[in-house]
Formats: structure tokens, sequence, C-alpha cells
């Protein structure tokens, strides 16, 4: 009896604290203007990346341009912060990307066979990678008019496993799908079973702000110069006086293949024998933590999609703010974060040498006339292999060069902005890669060299790494007393 007195008690309570909490909304103002109060931000740092506190620093060329390229002059600009991968994207995290793919277009490939089949949705058969809303039944009124009146693509069923056994296959219809994903007989070597990695495609939507902000601007300024003149035009307007010029024009759908080239091992190097990187470079547990290469820049950017939209799917379920998008480092914010904080050092840990007091090479390049063993490595090495430099970042010079997400203009330089400075034209394939890498000589390990690669050519020796922004208080390197006082 007490028990249950207690119970009513204590609901009774809790009803008049509610009554209260709901009396009180849209009071506590006093008719003020006190704003839109959301959740309190946090800024959580991304796994595997460090924190790179943002400032002003010297860039370029602060010694002698010894090749005489001249395409670095020293220039004092500033960088915001942001966050950035502690060591080259290695194979293993590049296999989480292409497994991704692999798996969603055969789960797609499955919900379509599965949703003109007869099968019974209870079944164990094809009907059980059926897409998620294929059953009405829990959906809402939201979710049912999406799925009748928009072409977006719908939920797959992760819930249940793919089979790859050929033994456990569950039906024939499951049977054709899963095959057809695989090489043909007469094309695989030594029995061996073979993904068609021609058919592991990425597709997403790229929207070039940059370029259609300049084409405005240029049209804008032409029209400012016509007789008469037509000042401050609306979007509207310009779509009607330049036919063609429409925001969603610049909004593109992109459609990346994106299993790494494991033929440039031995199309980069004629006459060499380098068969067994090829054939195990990539999917070989022995080089798990070892930088992809064989990727494009195109590649590359792709991966960022993807990463963006897997964290972003995860802060959905938990109902947590969506996070800023993965991408490549501009050049700037790249040899920002290269220096370590070392104001016109030659490498990432200072220089000029190569070598530190006990004769040891810091890096993993092409040292002494193509001699490449004896830096301790003859092709690539793991990713946190050598000391990182002062920010935590490993092989920032050698093991790998990098693509950045900037397009390869020789005067750049001097007609950037001095503010978180970028020239990346997509117009221009010739993108920007830094760092220099295993097979390459020592200047262009050091930090101020630029060079390029075409935006779909795929090497040996290029990978990448991905930034993400800092948001919330300003925080930057130079108000920082010492680095530990920079929360990681």
């Amino acid at each position: 009896m007490e028990q249950k007195l207690f119970k009513n008690m204590k609901n009774i309570i809790l009803n008049i604290v509610l009554i209260l909490i709901l009396m009180s909304c849209g009071s506590g103002d006093k008719g003020e203007l006190v704003g839109v109060k959301g959740k309190k931000y946090f800024a959580e740092k991304p796994f595997g990346m460090a924190l790179i506190a943002g400032g002003s620093f010297i860039m370029g060329k602060s010694d002698d341009d010894l090749v005489g390229i001249e395409d670095a002059p020293t220039k004092t600009v500033t960088v915001r912060s942001f966050y950035m991968d502690e060591t080259e994207i290695t194979n293993s995290e590049y296999r989480q990307f292409v497994y991704w793919v692999r798996d969603s277009i055969i789960r797609t490939k499955l919900a379509e066979e599965a949703e003109y089949s007869d099968a019974d949705l209870e079944g164990e058969g094809i009907a059980q990678y059926a897409y998620k809303d294929t059953d009405t039944t829990d959906l809402s009124v939201y979710q049912k008019w999406k799925k009748e009146n928009t072409f977006d693509s719908r939920p797959l069923n992760w819930d249940v496993d793919l089979i790859f056994d050929r033994n456990d296959y569950p039906d024939d219809t499951y049977l054709e799908v899963v095959e057809g994903m695989f090489m043909a007989e007469d094309e695989v070597f030594n029995n061996v079973r073979s993904w068609d990695v021609k058919q592991f495609k990425f597709e997403y939507k790229d929207s070039r702000v940059a370029d259609y902000l300049e084409v405005k601007e240029d049209l804008i300024n032409q029209l400012a110069t016509d007789n008469p003149p037509i000042l401050n035009p609306t979007d509207e307007e310009l779509e009607i006086l330049f036919d063609g010029f429409r925001r969603s024009n610049f909004i593109t759908d992109e459609v990346i293949e994106v299993y790494p080239d494991t033929t440039v091992w031995i199309t980069d190097f004629k006459y060499s024998y380098n068969e067994p990187m090829h054939n195990d470079y990539f999917w070989h547990d022995a080089y798990n933590d070892y930088p992809v290469v064989g990727i494009t820049w195109k590649q590359a950017k792709a991966f960022c999609e993807w990463r963006t939209m897997k964290k972003n799917a995860f802060q959905k379920t938990k109902n947590k703010d969506l996070v800023p998008e993965f991408r490549l480092p501009t050049e700037a914010e790249w040899e920002y974060a290269a220096r370590g904080g070392l104001q016109g050092a030659s490498f990432p840990w200072g220089g000029p040498y190569t070598k530190n007091d006990r004769g040891c090479f810091m890096a993993n390049f092409k040292p002494m006339r193509g001699d490449y063993a004896v830096d301790q490595a003859l092709y690539t090495v793991e990713g946190d292999a050598y000391d990182a430099n002062d920010y935590g970042l490993f092989n920032m010079s050698g093991n790998v060069a990098e693509w950045v997400d900037s397009s390869y203009e020789s005067e750049a330089y001097d007609f950037s902005s001095t503010m978180n400075p970028n020239v990346n034209k997509t117009s221009n394939k010739k993108k920007i890669t830094r760092g220099g890498s295993w097979k390459d000589v020592k200047y262009y390990l050091q930090v101020s060299s630029r060079d390029y690669e075409y935006e779909d050519v795929a090497r040996s020796f290029i990978g990448f790494r991905t930034v993400h922004d800092y948001l919330g208080a300003d925080l930057t390197a130079n108000a920082q007393t010492n680095s530990s006082r920079i929360k990681r």
C-alpha cells in the first residue's frame, strides 16, 4: 500500500514539474532579443587526425631556388585552423571505401531483384535483401511520400550479411547477382577468383561554388560595361540574358571508379621487375598500414565525399549536428602543416640536412645517386614510419607525394589571396602534389617545393591525406605560448 502511494506521489510531482516547465516556455526572454538557443557545440577531433591551429607563416622558397623554377616566391599568408590526418591514407583505410562501394552496389542489385520477385518478404532468399522501405507498415507520412515522389536512392538493408561463399548462396537469383560482379573465368589467372573492379563506381554530386561565383562576377562586369549598363542584376535576370547560366549547371554528377590502378607499379618503371608490388601491395595484409597509391586526384576527391557521407550518416543516427566535409588540403594548408611551426625551414624537421645526428635518414626518398635502400626502405614504408613533425604529422616529406586541392599555376603566389589562399581552376587539369616520394630526390622533399600531375593520372608514388575544418572558438598558433595549450 505504501509503495503504491509513493509511486502515485512521484507521478504527481513529475506532472507538476512538467507543467511548470511548459508554463515557463516562451516567457523567459522578457520581450528582449536573446537569439535562438541551440545545443552547446563541442569540437570533436576526428579519429586519426591532429589539430593544426591556424596562423600566419612565410610560404614559399625562403632559401635559394637551386633549380631555378621560380614558382614559389616567399609570401606571408594566413590559414584558419583545421584537422589533418596524421598519416597518409593507408591501404587498409582505402579498402574500407572500396568494400563499401562494392557492397552497396551488390545490395542495390539484390534489392532491385527482390523488388520484382514474387518471393515472400519474410523468406530466407533474395527477399531478405529488399529495400528497407519495401514494407510500408512503419513508415512515416513523409517517408511514404518520399518513396513515391522522389528519385532519391532508397534505403538499403545493411542488417543482413552478404554471402560470398559459393556453397552458401541462398537462391539462384542471388547467385546471378553476385557472380555477375566477378570477372569471367577465362579472364582470371591461376583460377583465382577476381572481382570485376570496373564495376566499383562511386556516385556523388559535386558543387563547384567557386566556378559559379567566378562566372557570375564576369557576367556582371560585362553587363556593367554595356550601353546602357545593367547594374546589380539578379540571378533570374542573368539566366535570361545568358542562356545556360544556371546554378544547377555548376552541380555535376560524378561517377568515379574507386579501385586503385595497381598496374602503376609496372607502367611507371619500364624494363623493371615490380610484379610482386602489382600483385600484392593493395590487397595483402602485409601492406595494410602502407600508403595507398595508384589513386588519381579525382579518386582522392571521391574518397573525401564518401568519408563525409559516412560520418554524417552516423551523426544523424545519434541526432547530432552534421560535421563539415572531409577534403583535400589546399596548397597553403599543406605547407603550413608540413612546416610544423618552423618558420623558414627546408624540411618538416628543420634542416638543411636529411640525416639526424646519428647519421640516419629522416625520410624515405632517393638519396645518394639512386641508392633506394640506404634510407632503410626500397619502396614505401608504413604511414607512421620515421619521426613526426612538431604537429604530430608523419611523412610530410617523402614516402609518397600527396595530392592537394589546388591546380598548378606557376604564378599563383603572385595573385592569390593572403588569407586562406588557394587557386583551383576546374579547367586546369594539372593538380599540385607536395612532399616528394620514395623515388624522388632531395629537392622535392622540401616543404616549399611544388610539383604536379594530371588529375586523371595515377602513380605508384602519389597518395593523399585529408583535412577537416575546425569549427568553434578562434584558435590560432600565434596565440599559444606552447604547443601543450592546444587542445587535441
